[in-house]
């Protein structure tokens, strides 16, 4: 007996390295990176901004896992390999760049001439982003923590409408918080319910700020409504039936643009921690990858499936995520209260999903015991 269960505790051992091999590998030319940046300091940094955004970020990969299981296995891999491309280097790295470039009128990275001139001398000229967060990361960080409250509008806006879509349904009948969740449902015979709603929360919360932050405000957040509206209804575009709306390009577009939402708060937020570009990227794309990991396991393993209310956590998760980076333009919350609302959320999920679960298999096996 205690052979089977060794042999069992190893098959499931290989099983996770399998899932989590190659974030581990990540991790540590990651981590050896951090360390030749700026020695154990910046080692320590990156540590703990991977930790911080694994953390953070586990509803996405439940999230993730809800939309890739029903995709084929040639797109899951297309997202895995060039999402993770687009999430490492696109989101934690380009676009802050992208961000402070619009605000200072400056291009993103250095072009042709800039860098010949770089090369050519032992000076780097500060004529675009990228240039400006290595040699001025102050002001650097000042530019793109002046665009706050357009980021948190937007990326609040998208989130709020990924909540509201899923439960605002009036054929949906699994319901995790019964009475809230019926209600919602039943809102699903409004037309539009869920822009609707989405659209005066971000009036309330435009009317709370000073009169030029309200308008900011309510603009990115307008544009957060309409580009959730446009992205989930790129399958219909492509000619792709309702079934198959979520999947190929348009899931694919669907899933990145999610995952810039997520981690708008934590490239804000990395900036706590360090000024250092290249450290942020690297601690970010290591938590990045650990959540791909996350939802490789829950996609493969069938979690989703045996768990029936984690999926409902994940998006109460999202919802609570939207509020408060909506309420984040008026009043600072900090990112550890944020992390743990989440995982509360989604551990409650999972428990009351397994206690379920034990419940039903013991009323089985007593209904068949003779």
């Amino acid at each position: 007996m205690q052979a089977v269960e060794r042999d069992d505790a190893m098959r499931g051992g290989r099983l996770m390295w399998r899932y989590f091999r190659a974030s581990a590998i990540v991790a540590v030319l990651g981590l050896a990176a951090a360390w030749l940046i700026g020695g154990w300091a910046g080692l320590l940094v990156a540590f703990n901004l991977a930790l911080l955004e694994t953390s953070l970020s586990f509803d996405n990969a439940v999230v993730n896992a809800s939309i890739l299981k029903d995709w084929d296995e040639r797109w899951r891999q297309r997202f895995l390999l060039w999402g993770m491309l687009v999430a490492v280097f696109g989101m934690r790295m380009l676009f802050p760049l992208v961000i402070v470039g619009t605000i200072a009128g400056m291009a993103p990275l250095p072009g042709p001439v800039a860098l010949y001139q770089w090369l050519g001398s032992d000076a780097w000229p500060a004529s675009d982003v990228l240039s400006m967060a290595i040699m001025q990361p102050g002001r650097y960080a000042q530019l793109l923590q002046s665009a706050h409250i357009e980021v948190m509008a937007f990326g609040g806006a998208f989130l709020l409408m990924v909540f509201l879509d899923f439960f605002i349904d009036h054929e949906k009948h699994t319901h995790w918080f019964k009475p809230v969740e019926r209600l919602l449902a039943r809102l699903g015979r409004l037309q539009m319910a869920g822009i609707v709603l989405s659209i005066l929360a971000l009036l309330g919360m435009a009317h709370a700020l000073p009169g030029e932050q309200g308008y900011r405000f309510l603009i990115a957040g307008l544009w957060g409504v309409i580009v959730h509206v446009i992205v989930s209804s790129l399958g219909s575009l492509m000619g792709d039936d309702q079934a198959a709306a979520r999947t190929g390009w348009s899931g694919f577009i669907y899933l990145e643009v999610l995952d810039a939402s997520f981690s708008f708060d934590g490239v804000l937020g990395a900036f706590a921690l360090t000024r250092n570009i290249f450290l942020i990227a690297i601690g970010l794309g290591i938590g990045a990858m650990f959540v791909r990991s996350f939802t490789l396991l829950l996609v493969y393993r069938g979690t989703l499936a045996s768990f029936k209310y984690l999926e409902h956590g994940a998006f109460w998760a999202i919802g609570a995520l939207a509020l408060v980076m909506l309420a984040a333009a008026r009043w600072h919350v900090h990112e550890a209260l944020v992390g743990s609302v989440a995982a509360v959320l989604i551990l409650s999920a999972g428990f009351h999903s397994w206690w379920i679960k034990r419940r039903r298999e013991g009323a089985t096996a007593s209904r068949a015991a003779p």
